[in-house]
């Protein structure tokens, strides 16, 4: 129960609080020892009604206690000790809760910092939790939210919501993070991407009239939909083998709401087009003529190799793969796994060699479930190499 209260209110206690405080590291700090005090008292005295509300107000006479005993803090002791948090302050906080995510995902701060902050101070995730998603020591972990707090001091990074004219770009990079921390987890870490999600169901609420940030939950929701038949014994299922009964029914069909009401607003951006096409592709068989049409409303918006590449996927299935093949040799995407994956397919199905198109591939591929579906694919050519065949034997 608490845990679950941890998740819920830390980071709307901690972004009251930076308010209050003016010193994230003191909100940070004081809002941590409020939830040891709950661990403590709650069992014992029951939880109170308003979690959030006894929280912060504990959190902030722990700051004022820590103030009045350092020296170097009566000074703003004396500043804050007439002030108390208000009840719009404690109950309902959305402004503060935005001027947080935006701090943590300000451009001064390189994306992996942003990642860090954005996990630890608006979901609340301990240091060590965000060390094991991201497969790296604690103690680096730790080094690299405290490198980017210093930076936030030092750049004088302000504490707010940006300014309308501001608001697009900010808004973009909040939604990349979240969208990278859902990718990270996805596949086969699911606390991460659940998190996401739950990070971006708080955005969605507190913004509800940014069509991108619903077009980024529905995205996330029908992708999620189909993790529980996205692997097989550990091995990635592509989609048109995926078994659909193992599909979440409750999260598709909220993820198609989302992109309904999305269509209705009628100002697209990239994540409500990827959204729809996801949709698309929930609702079998899949039309790919409209995967098409949205794939090139898309390319209009944000043309890239990757989405291209993408779009070739669906052409093969509206004009064949000689057609899709033609538009792959076009792009640039050596380095991208994908790429190569995609390539061999396309030959495959033209009856020539897929060979080296595969082992390209493998080369640069970086997932384990990844590298064994490709094992795989050679395995059965007969030219796995001996390493990776030894290794997929082990998963049959």
């Amino acid at each position: 129960m608490i845990e679950e209260i941890f998740r819920a209110e830390y980071g709307r206690a901690v972004s009251v609080l930076t308010r209050f405080l003016g010193d994230l590291d003191l909100a940070e700090e004081a809002v941590q020892d409020a939830f040891a005090k709950a661990v403590q008292r709650w069992p014992v005295d029951g939880t109170p009604p308003s979690p959030a509300g006894w929280l912060i107000t504990t959190a902030r006479n722990q700051a004022i206690d820590r103030l009045r005993r350092e020296a170097k803090g009566r000074e703003k002791y004396a500043e804050l000790l007439p002030q108390e948090p208000s009840t719009e302050e404690v109950e309902d906080v959305p402004d503060e809760r935005l001027r947080l995510i935006f701090t943590c995902c300000h451009p001064a701060l390189a994306r992996q910092a942003q990642v860090a902050l954005t996990l630890k101070l608006f979901g609340g995730l301990t240091t060590a939790e965000i060390a094991r998603a991201f497969l790296v020591p604690e103690p680096t972990m730790a080094q690299r939210i405290v490198r980017a707090k210093g930076k936030i001091r030092a750049a004088r990074v302000p504490y707010r919501v940006p300014r309308d004219a501001d608001l697009p770009d900010r808004l973009n990079a909040v939604l990349a993070v979240l969208y990278l921390i859902f990718n990270e987890g996805w596949l086969d870490k699911h606390d991460l991407a659940d998190e996401a999600i739950r990070l971006t169901r708080v955005l969605a609420h507190l913004m509800p009239d940014e069509p991108e940030v619903r077009g980024l939950l529905a995205l996330m929701l029908l992708i999620a939909s189909r993790r529980d038949a996205r692997l097989r014994d550990g091995r990635i299922v592509l989609l048109a083998d995926q078994d659909r009964t193992r599909w979440r029914a409750d999260l598709i069909a909220e993820g198609q709401d989302l992109v309904r009401d999305c269509l209705r607003r009628n100002l697209p951006g990239p994540y409500q087009i990827q959204a729809a096409i996801n949709a698309v592709h929930s609702d079998p068989p899949t039309d790919w003529h409209q995967v098409v049409a949205l794939y090139d409303q898309l390319m209009a918006l944000t043309p890239s190799p990757v989405v291209a590449l993408h779009r070739a996927v669906a052409i093969a299935e509206t004009e064949g793969p000689l057609a899709a093949l033609a538009l792959v040799d076009a792009l640039d995407l050596d380095r991208y796994h994908l790429f190569h994956a995609v390539r061999a397919d396309l030959l495959q199905r033209l009856g020539e060699d897929p060979s080296a198109s595969l082992k390209a591939a493998l080369e640069r591929a970086e997932h384990p479930a990844e590298r064994d579906l490709l094992t795989e694919r050679l395995r059965v050519l007969g030219l796995a190499p001996p390493h990776e065949q030894d290794r997929a034997d082990d998963h049959r």
